[in-house]
């Protein structure tokens, strides 16, 4: 029943809360470690505690009678056991199950709890599991960054394979310095095999794409790109609301959604109130416009039609003169090949943004994390797994 080979159950103990079964093993001739010569000489006995997985929702500790055996040579040693390890007061199969509950987003004191241990034995289990730093670069590699504030450190750098949508890596910092001395230290027919190096609008990661993958193309998020318009257009709304009355800017502020979503997806009553809202402002009604020109560009399936209309809408939104919009079109100007490549190509941070909610949950149940290398193999435990 116990699953434990050579265990015989003499006794067993209950509580509310717990199981204690008292046990021994058949007594057998085993070799000395010193000399190899085989001994069933008993020397004398001690009695051994160690945890087991729970029975019935009990927690289980055994009591084991552990014989230690003399040999002609002199030598004294205890007798081994496949499901014990030496020095430890727990079996194999708590151990492995601590593994397996660690890859599930859930607190540490849960795993603990449920398993009579305490946190620390908990943590200290996991410590021996261990990912080593990435030897083979993706074709496709995402780079981006989380608030991790582990090891002194803010921020955190993600690393993810968007072809096969697997991390391959925690960063502890996303300083160029340390980015630097992290692609440096692969060997440059790795990087070689990166062809498509996808950012958000941080000159940093450009420039370590630049300076460390050669032949990789970057590309940026569409996210970080089609927000730019998002955010300009919602300045111009804030703005046109500044000269209404109370209550007209009551109603802008709270039909914001109607001017942000997809005409094609509104309803008959909310075109008409969409209309109305447009009717207030001339700025607002053309920044609408070009809102709505931009996102059909972004849907455009064939390249040099989509490549020719965000040219075009570029110098359209120069023309048209509304402040709010100079910083959105300076982005665009100067990530204009990178916002290109996203056209062409079509790769996002898609797999990285979602890997960076479940680092958000995972550090949330955690109540964070100070040791940056339990983070990292936590993380990649439970995102991998």
């Amino acid at each position: 029943m116990l699953g434990l080979e050579g265990i015989r159950v003499k006794k067993v103990s209950h509580t509310d809360t717990s199981i204690k079964l008292y046990v021994t093993t058949a007594k057998k001739a085993v070799p000395c470690p010193s000399c190899g010569n085989h001994t069933s000489r008993v020397h004398d006995y001690r009695n051994q505690s160690f945890k087991d997985l729970p029975i019935s929702g009990k927690h289980t500790l055994i009591i084991l009678r552990k014989r230690r055996y003399i040999c002609t040579c002199g030598k004294r040693f205890y007798e081994s056991y496949d499901f014990l390890p030496k020095y430890q007061r727990k079996t194999n199969r708590v151990s492995a199950m601590i593994c397996d509950q660690m890859a599930k987003s859930i607190p540490i004191t849960t795993i603990a709890n449920d398993l009579g241990l305490s946190p620390t034995t908990v943590s200290r289990t996991f410590d021996f599991v261990s990912y080593p730093k990435i030897t083979r670069m993706p074709k496709v590699l995402s780079i981006d960054e989380f608030k991790g504030n582990a090891g002194n450190n803010k921020y955190q750098c993600i690393l993810v394979d968007a072809q096969k949508k697997r991390i391959l890596d925690i960063l502890p910092d996303r300083r160029l310095e340390h980015l630097q001395a992290y692609f440096r230290s692969i060997p440059l027919f790795e990087r070689q095999k990166v062809k498509y190096f996808v950012c958000d609008m941080w000159k940093q990661y450009a420039q370590i794409a630049r300076d460390f993958l050669p032949n990789a193309k970057i590309i940026t998020d569409k996210y970080h790109f089609i927000r730019q318009v998002t955010w300009a257009i919602e300045n111009v709304r804030k703005r046109a609301q500044k000269n209404m009355t109370p209550s007209v800017r009551k109603y802008f502020k709270r039909s914001r959604s109607l001017i942000l979503k997809r005409n094609h997806k509104l309803s008959m009553d909310d075109k008409e109130r969409l209309e109305n809202m447009l009717l207030y402002h001339d700025d607002l009604r053309t920044a609408y416009l070009l809102k709505e020109k931009f996102y059909s560009i972004c849907k455009m399936d064939k390249y040099s039609l989509q490549r020719k209309a965000y040219n075009d809408w570029i110098k359209y939104a120069e023309s048209v003169c509304i402040s709010e919009f100079k910083h959105c079109i300076k982005a665009f100007r100067n990530w204009h090949k990178e916002i290109l490549h996203a056209f062409k190509y079509g790769y996002t941070n898609g797999p990285t943004e979602g890997f960076n909610n479940k680092i958000k949950v995972l550090k949330r149940v955690s109540y964070g994390f100070q040791n940056f290398n339990r983070f990292r193999n936590r993380i990649l435990h439970t995102c991998n797994h």
